[in-house]
């Protein structure tokens, strides 16, 4: 298992981001796939075509969201932490991710840069901002 840590800069408020990551219709204009989403605690969601899928595990409104990612059957739960930090560009997205399995880590990272953030960094831009 392996960890994942990188901070992102967006150019939109906390508040937005984190309705970009927990909303439904937001999630959909972003990615450009179909989401399914229940954004409480205990509650699942699946996203690009069930690429990801997972629970939320903690939610703290325009701060923090922490997913356990599903992996099959792993010894130790997959966890995403996203922290959302106030910047004068925007916002500050810290990913930390923990406990990747082994044969998945390359692909994850890459899909954290490209198409997780660089699609949500896209809508932002190319949104006037």
């Amino acid at each position: 298992m392996k960890d994942f840590k990188k901070y992102y800069i967006i150019p939109a408020e906390p508040e937005e981001i984190y309705l970009a990551l927990t909303t439904d219709i937001t999630i959909r204009l972003w990615t450009g796939d179909l989401v399914e989403i229940d954004p409480v605690i205990g509650g699942e969601f699946s996203m690009w075509d069930g690429a990801i899928t997972g629970k939320f595990i903690d939610l703290v409104p325009n701060k923090t969201i922490v997913q356990q990612w599903y992996f099959g059957e792993e010894e130790a739960d997959s966890i995403v932490t996203i922290k959302l930090h106030e910047h004068k560009k925007g916002t500050s997205v810290e990913i930390n991710h923990i406990n990747i399995p082994e044969e998945a880590y390359d692909d994850i990272v890459d899909g954290w840069d490209d198409p997780y953030m660089s699609s949500l960094l896209d809508f932002y831009t190319e949104d006037g901002r």
